[in-house]
């Protein structure tokens, strides 16, 4: 079956949980037959869809042949973004993303059961979330605790300095909130289990492997990480590494000491010359698109 186009169509929820209307955009592949297998991406800052030149991306993977058939779901964040965005249950420390939880509740609650009613027809797939700067951990965060839902979460150019102590008030490595996250030292309360919200779509999997950690994970995970070698200067630790690729690489390292393995469960992508900028993502999504979603025989 050859996939060539997509349809885009724009729509707007009416969130009783965020307390706003929530704009997406909505790819689905055309000429659908009934009987595939769809895969699901949701994108945090869908706002930006067209400058990531998504619809002009996965109409040349898909004409290609590339992609498996995909909704890509782009979620538009609002003026709220650096509070919705975030680490549900421990915002940083300035208080940002404080209803970090709120926006998980609506993916779940709202969000998921609106998709499954627009598509029509049974998500079975692969099921991943992506994002980029912020939008990037609030993506990362969402998946690591909801693991019997996704598979595997794309972070683009990820904040993950987000950290619960300014730089001038005694900072150290060990207070970045995901780090902290992973290794399951924080405190924070499991959230698929003990914070999930009420309702889930159907085409969630449970996972019998267990946990890898007593806050979130599974076996089954699978990390695309992404930096650019001019996402910043800033090297706080003054290693002439700048610190988004520091921040980064810590966070595989964590991984790899909950067992995770590369490439089996993580990609790292470096991007040279590539900026904390929308332009730079757009030149990187292809790449993160088949590693997600590409079909074995592709051309």
């Amino acid at each position: 079956m050859l996939l060539s186009k997509v349809a885009r169509t724009q729509h707007s929820i009416k969130s009783a949980i965020l307390k706003r209307e929530v704009v997406i955009d909505l790819f689905i592949p055309n000429d659908l037959l009934g009987n595939e297998i769809l895969n699901l991406l949701l994108l945090n800052d869908g706002q930006d869809a067209k400058a990531l030149y998504l619809e002009q991306t996965l109409n040349e993977l898909y004409g290609k042949k590339r992609l498996e058939p995909t909704v890509l779901v782009a979620i538009h964040a609002s003026e709220n973004r650096t509070q919705e965005y975030g680490i549900a249950g421990a915002p940083d420390f300035l208080n940002r993303g404080a209803s970090a939880s709120l926006y998980r509740d609506f993916v779940f609650s709202e969000l998921l059961p609106y998709i499954q009613e627009q598509v029509g027809m049974p998500i079975l797939g692969k099921k991943g979330f992506a994002g980029c700067s912020l939008g990037g951990i609030s993506a990362f965060d969402i998946v690591w605790n909801n693991a019997e839902y996704f598979d595997f979460a794309g972070v683009f150019s990820g904040a993950f300095w987000w950290r619960k102590k300014d730089l001038k008030d005694g900072y150290t490595d060990e207070d970045r909130i995901v780090h902290q996250m992973i290794r399951g030292t924080n405190g924070m309360e499991k959230v698929a289990v003990d914070q999930a919200p009420a309702v889930r779509i159907p085409g969630a999997n449970s996972v019998s492997e267990g946990n890898v950690s007593e806050t979130g994970g599974s076996p089954k995970l699978k990390f695309w990480l992404m930096t650019g070698t001019e996402d910043e200067t800033a090297d706080r630790n003054h290693n002439l590494i700048i610190d988004s690729i520091d921040d980064t690489i810590d966070i595989i390292k964590e991984l790899l000491k909950k067992g995770y393995q590369r490439p089996e469960n993580i990609t790292y992508y470096e991007m040279v010359g590539g900026k904390h900028d929308v332009e730079t993502w757009s030149k990187v999504m292809p790449a993160f698109l088949c590693w997600a979603f590409g079909r074995k025989n592709a051309l």
